[in-house]
């Protein structure tokens, strides 16, 4: 079983001179929900190396067992700091492809013709393609073989507009994802705030938000059972 990790290269808020990146719970808890199934993981980044880590997601208050567990676990930091780079991975021999969030993919991934050229690849050739959080931002120009946004017709879900207000960033991000999933003729739908909650339509699986992640992989990996 291998699963092809997507994050965000991108560190910077708008114009606000503050930090983001990708979402640390959001990576490690996914991560050891696919490490323990006994699944081969590949890192990838737009611009390889060392994925930006937003500051927030590493503070104290931040932290969960998973982060903890990262932290204390030289291997994974290793395979983090040395992603390979997006535009040099096909999805040739990978079973899933899966993506963290954080605000940084908002930015970079969304936009990115490398991302949009596998998750396109994965939905085609019928494999498990899953994002939580913000990252269900990479789906924004993705389109299925019938030359339609991959997510219309679909239950998704991803950071909702009020949990965007929440952290005081609706007015700094370029689009809001709930805004984005619905115009593109997603089946947009929400649990509570900062609540797990998790889609799967198809193999197409998608999470809310930070506490969305293990369930997330979890939804990934019966797909891949």
């Amino acid at each position: 079983m291998r699963i092809l990790m997507v994050l965000t290269s991108h560190d910077e808020m708008g114009d606000t001179g503050n930090k983001t990146g990708f979402w640390l719970e959001e990576f490690a808890a996914p991560y050891y929900v696919f490490k323990d199934a006994g699944a081969e993981i590949t890192l990838a980044s737009p611009k390889g190396g060392q994925p930006p880590i937003d500051p927030t997601s590493d503070s104290e208050d931040a932290q969960t067992d998973d982060t903890r567990r990262f932290k204390d676990d030289a291997d994974a930091q290793a395979e983090l700091a040395n992603t390979q780079t997006l535009s040099d991975i096909t999805a040739d021999g990978f079973d899933a492809i899966f993506y963290p969030g954080g605000h940084g993919p908002l930015w970079d991934l969304a936009e990115d013709a490398d991302s949009k050229r596998l998750i396109e690849t994965f939905a085609i050739s019928d494999r498990p393609v899953g994002a939580v959080c913000h990252a269900p931002a990479v789906f924004r120009h993705t389109q299925g073989l019938d030359g339609q946004p991959l997510v219309s017709g679909r239950r998704v879900t991803g950071f909702a507009n009020t949990e965007e207000d929440g952290v005081g960033l609706t007015d700094i991000v370029p689009f809001l994802v709930e805004d984005m999933l619905k115009a593109n003729g997603g089946n947009y739908e929400k649990g509570d705030d900062w609540a797990s909650f998790v889609l799967r339509d198809g193999k197409l699986v998608t999470g809310q938000n930070p506490a969305s992640s293990a369930d997330a992989a979890r939804e990934m990996l019966a797909l891949l059972a």
